[in-house]
């Protein structure tokens, strides 16, 4: 049996975090959801984890207190053995050509999905 990732999602509208949890319940039968607010709470998290087997991260970009962007940097500045196990998807409806140029040049990035959350394209990537 295959161990189902814990996911963490990055997002701060009350709304899509509704949606988003519902659908990873539903389709893929996820039970282990974290809800951060912003990115600074999905670096505290990560950081008082002591072990982390299989991590899926949806990370919404704009945000306020630390942004998707500011959280991805953040990201790279902690231990390799923290990051090696996690996949980051980045999760927006941003149109900026720079914003996409940067999300795509990210070494940490797994993936690009357009908001809202397309669960079934997300599926054929996760199975």
């Amino acid at each position: 049996m295959q161990l189902k990732p814990i996911f963490l999602v990055i997002e701060d509208n009350l709304i899509d975090q509704l949606v988003i949890t519902q659908l990873l319940k539903k389709v893929l039968e996820i039970d282990q959801i974290v809800m951060a607010n912003n990115g600074k709470e999905g670096i505290e998290w990560l950081i008082a984890q002591k072990k982390i087997e299989s991590l899926i991260i949806l990370l919404d970009i704009q945000m306020p207190i630390m942004n998707g962007f500011e959280f991805l940097y953040a990201f790279e500045k902690l231990n390799k053995e923290i990051r090696k196990e996690i996949q980051i998807y980045v999760l927006s409806s941003t149109l900026d050509p720079d914003e996409l140029e940067h999300i795509s040049k990210n070494d940490n990035v797994t993936g690009f999905l357009n908001k809202p959350f397309p669960i079934e394209e997300f599926k054929r990537k996760f199975t």
